[in-house]
């Protein structure tokens, strides 16, 4: 595929906030970039420790925060905003209220039929993480990692203005799929989805995926990678969306659409 405009623009930003200036220029930038975005700082380190305005963006907690270790409870895997969730019907999930998108779309070409199927009729949920969030995702079970696939894609913004007018906006962009299993055997994703000013999405696990930069897709399969409920398993360089997309009769769904839910936070029960 060609480079987007949207990942130029997004190339260029991530520059500007990878760069290092003298210590009192970044406490300005810094302090500035909190106090417009009004970030909670209370969890994080002083705004001028930080070296570049990406590390802040990408700020990890002084202290982990406490959730249930009841493994019947689902926790949200970060700091967001719950845009749509529900029921996936038949191979449809909302993008916004209105409007909706392939879940096999979303998941791309390296995902076998058979595992896109087991999520048919299944349960969605879309987590947009605005800029004053906190970037990082954290697994949301203990779980099994299957695969990673990253699909090179655009970057077009993933606000809500731009959901309610951009069709199939989660299938343009960039994005990285992680194929995962529950301890009870059931089969979910989470979709890591790239937007405007995300140079970046790490994926802790995966160095070799390398988003906004490669422009060929790559599928990474593995034998026993296990995470732990709660692991930090990377972020995103400025605001993004997760979509997750859980098998029948894996979760009852505690949230709804609309809601500001926080990392660590118990979204659902584990029913099977």
């Amino acid at each position: 595929m060609k480079r987007h405009y949207t990942s130029a623009l997004s190339q260029a930003f991530g520059k500007l906030a990878s760069k290092e200036h003298s210590p009192k220029v970044q406490k300005i930038i810094n302090t500035t970039y909190v106090r417009m975005m009004r970030l909670d700082m209370s969890e994080f380190e002083s705004p001028e420790s930080y070296s570049t305005l990406n590390a802040l963006f990408t700020r990890k907690f002084i202290t982990m925060r406490h959730f249930s270790h009841d493994p019947k409870c689902m926790i949200s895997p970060c700091d967001s905003l719950i845009t749509e969730c529900g029921t996936i019907h038949q191979n449809l999930a909302l993008q916004i209220k209105g409007m909706s998108y392939s879940v096999d779309g979303v998941l791309g070409e390296s995902i076998g039929a058979e595992a896109k199927k087991a999520v048919h009729n299944g349960v969605f949920v879309n987590f947009y993480l605005s800029p004053r969030d906190y970037h990082r995702y954290h697994a949301p079970i203990d779980m099994t990692v299957l695969s990673a696939t990253h699909i090179p894609g655009k970057l077009y913004p993933v606000n809500i203005p731009s959901l309610k007018k951009q069709v199939d906006l989660f299938i343009e962009n960039e994005r990285v799929v992680l194929e995962c299993l529950s301890n009870e055997g059931k089969r979910f994703f989470l979709i890591l989805v790239g937007a405007l000013n995300v140079g970046k999405m790490e994926v802790g696990f995966e160095p070799r995926i390398d988003t906004n930069t490669v422009l060929t897709p790559s599928h990474y399969t593995y034998a026993d990678l296990q995470l732990k409920k709660g692991d930090d398993f990377g972020c995103f360089q400025m605001g993004s969306t997760i979509v997750m997309l859980c098998e029948p009769g894996m979760i009852d769904l505690g949230v709804a659409a609309g809601e500001n839910v926080k990392f660590a936070q118990t979204i659902a029960t584990i029913t099977s």
